[in-house]
């Protein structure tokens, strides 16, 4: 999965700080036992329709020897997407390189824009096999305690490290929403994006403890070769072993492929580009699932 920038520059911007040894000020939990607006659709079956966080910091002329600088995210950009009622979730992508001010910057936002269905935020981190256990285990609970509503681990490898993943959340003392915990109310995604995990697709599907099995798209295409059509079928079925353990599975959408995952029985529907271009796709999508 990955997104495309959004470059608006904004008034209140600030630099982007890397890292988790000594986290920002904690969000409050008190404020945070509804999960947002996708829980409730998923928790009826109903799509739910998303977007990549956008980078706000505006695009650098090309210079030799330049260093292309972090995303930039802001309380007030992320005021701005909280205000949009198409947004269902919202996907912060800090797979790449982990920022807990980012996460902070996006709670308070989205607190701040008044909404009166806010987005829910999900925060992707760094993989188990880059970051190492308990650098994983101490950033789940830290985006946790900042305020976001769910964590997504990618590239997850095997059934032994699904568990360990979902190990995570039980230690953060999260209640997960999941097939034997219908009452939670903390999302636990994990992303399978690599042959090896597909081959145990079934094992991992059969781990207790989360909320949505996803496949990535893009990286597992690259690691199949480039098999696109092998890469989408393996998705799906992914997403079929999914919905058999009673969980839903998100993927990425484009205007062309809207309808498909939508038929496929995609439940997340991931949406990359500007905002309004992401709501051109929403709108038709809605449309589809016969939501208003």
């Amino acid at each position: 999965m990955r997104r495309t920038g959004w470059f608006v520059a904004l008034p209140f911007a600030a630099t982007i700080l890397g890292g988790c040894a000594s986290a920002p000020n904690a969000v409050s939990t008190a404020a945070t036992t509804s999960a947002g607006a996708a829980l409730p659709l998923w928790k009826s079956g109903t799509a739910a329709f998303g977007m990549f966080v956008p980078s706000e910091r505006p695009p650098a002329a090309p210079a030799a020897g330049a260093t292309r600088l972090p995303p930039l995210y802001t309380e007030t950009g992320a005021a701005a997407l909280a205000g949009n009622p198409l947004l269902d979730f919202l996907f912060l992508n800090l797979e790449g390189a982990y920022d807990a001010q980012a996460v902070q910057a996006l709670v308070r936002g989205i607190r701040m824009s008044g909404a009166p269905t806010r987005p829910t935020l999900l925060v992707r981190i760094p993989t188990i096999e880059d970051a190492g256990v308990e650098s994983t285990r101490a950033r789940v609970k830290e985006v946790l305690a900042l305020g976001a509503d769910g964590v997504v681990i990618p590239h997850v490898r095997s059934a032994a490290e699904a568990r360990t993943a979902a190990a995570f959340f039980a230690e953060a003392g999260a209640k997960v929403w999941s097939p034997a915990t219908p009452t939670g109310t903390v999302i636990a995604m994990l992303m399978v994006e690599d042959k090896g995990a597909i081959a145990e697709a079934s094992e991992i599907a059969a781990v207790k403890g989360y909320s949505l099995l996803s496949c990535g798209i893009g990286s597992l295409t690259r690691d199949m070769g480039g098999d696109a059509k092998g890469a989408e079928a393996a998705c799906q079925r992914v997403r079929d072993l999914g919905a058999k353990a009673g969980m839903p599975s998100m993927m990425t959408a484009t205007a062309a492929t809207i309808t498909d995952r939508i038929t496929k029985g995609y439940l997340g529907l991931l949406l990359s580009g500007t905002p309004d271009q992401a709501s051109a796709v929403i709108r038709a999508g809605r449309v589809v699932v016969k939501r208003p």
